[in-house]
């Protein structure tokens, strides 16, 4: 028990439950403060219902504490099966929420299984990753990576969840960087995304971004067909993005992704860029200490939409101000630092992808949530972990760190060969 107590990381645990206090405190206020009496009682509970999910989710993170390390090698394949399996119960069963069927019902509980799929899916890439083999053939394992983390991307797509099928593919050049896969083969997968969506946004932008690519890629790798092969890809995903997805996607959907940029145009105020201006306002209005808890106009004016859930931090923003709106990015950059470290420690591969792949999708979480609120991103509807109401994603968020934990914990219990 003494090398039990002497290895556990409490700082990680205190950041944690630190951030799902204020995520308590937000919620709070946007169901019982003076707007109270003219939401929903569903709306109400939101939450009593929070709290039992914590309650739920401290549970299950005891549990994985206490499990042995070999376990989650054994099992991170048949998990991940496991998880493809409720992903395509629920996008034939399921039930539809806010437009996406990815919820399945058990008695009287709704689970979102695409938040327990990254559970599996992290674990499944940490494990493949960790092979010896993936070693000697970076390339087929590379590519055995992508598939991994595309299946599910595209069963979560089909069930009408872009934004969180968007965190799974987020996490392809994130866990293949960290690796060892060269700098130029990341850039090489992520750049033509980032193009695509430039196309959508402003088409010269997505050419002029092909061309610093390639060039980027000629002066770090000095390879000529490394670089010819960037522009090519590059800029070619940008000119089919602009021809197809304009036919493919609603006008709806794509005033969606460019309404960010000026979400006060007249076509988009009182529309898709609604959101944004709310948001923003909120948060501008908070100033330096904030309105006071309870006391935000826009928050307790119900003018912002999914207060509880996507715009928790516009919440914090308005009613806690820019100090509070730091000390909670600060909690956040410390636990993400605690657990690369963490990772690091460890030494063996598989707790060390473990660890990247936790750590990157809290990452991608926290910068597109925060994004959509200021108004850097569009939105596409990603909670903010710990913070935002959702039992699902605090279950799964939870479990992810406390098997960090576990690997960090009993981190000499894996093999001395590192496989």
């Amino acid at each position: 028990m003494r090398v039990w107590y002497r290895n556990l990381d409490v700082t990680i645990i205190a950041a944690w439950l630190a951030l799902v206090v204020v995520g308590l405190i937000a919620i709070y206020s946007t169901t019982h403060g003076p707007k109270a009496e003219f939401l929903l009682d569903s709306v109400r509970q939101n939450y009593d219902r929070q709290l039992l999910w914590v309650g739920i989710s401290a549970v299950a993170a005891t549990i994985v504490l206490l499990l042995p390390v070999r376990f989650y090698q054994n099992v991170a394949f048949p998990a991940y099966v496991l998880c493809l399996l409720l992903l395509i119960a629920a996008l034939l069963f399921g039930a539809e929420i806010n437009g996406a069927k990815s919820w399945l019902r058990f008695g009287g509980i709704g689970i979102q299984v695409s938040e327990l799929a990254k559970v599996g899916t992290v674990l499944a890439v940490a494990q493949l990753l960790a092979s010896r083999r993936a070693q000697k053939s970076p390339i087929r394992y590379g590519f055995l990576t992508v598939v991994l983390i595309m299946i599910p991307a595209s069963i979560i797509i089909a069930q009408n969840d872009t934004g969180t099928a968007l965190v799974f593919i987020a996490l392809i050049p994130i866990m293949l960087f960290w690796s060892g896969f060269p700098f130029s083969t990341v850039v090489l997968i992520v750049s033509p995304a980032v193009a695509g969506y430039l196309a959508l946004v402003y088409q010269p932008a997505a050419y002029v971004f092909a061309i610093i690519v390639a060039g980027g890629l000629l002066f770090q790798t000095r390879e000529r067909y490394v670089a010819v092969l960037a522009l090519l890809v590059t800029a070619g995903t940008a000119a089919i993005t602009s021809l197809v997805l304009p036919r493919v996607l609603s006008s709806y959907q794509i005033d969606r992704i460019t309404s960010f940029t000026n979400p006060e145009a007249e076509e988009f105020r009182y529309t898709v860029g609604f959101h944004l201006v709310q948001s923003k306002a909120a948060i501008g209005s908070g100033g330096l200490t904030g309105k006071g808890f309870m006391q935000g106009t826009q928050t307790q004016g119900d003018y912002i939409p999914e207060q509880s859930t996507d715009f928790v931090f516009s919440v914090i923003g308005e009613e806690f101000g820019f100090i509070g709106a730091m000390v909670v990015l600060a909690i956040f950059a410390y636990l993400l630092i605690r657990l690369a470290a963490a990772g690091v420690q460890m030494k063996h591969p598989f707790g060390v992808m473990a660890a990247t792949g936790v750590a990157g999708i809290i990452l991608v979480h926290l910068f597109v949530n925060v994004g959509m609120a200021t108004g850097i991103l569009p939105v596409i509807g990603i909670p903010l972990p710990f913070l935002s109401y959702g039992g699902s994603a605090l279950l799964a968020n939870t479990i992810m760190i406390a098997i960090v934990l576990n690997l960090y914990m009993r981190r000499d219990d894996l093999s001395i060969y590192g496989y």
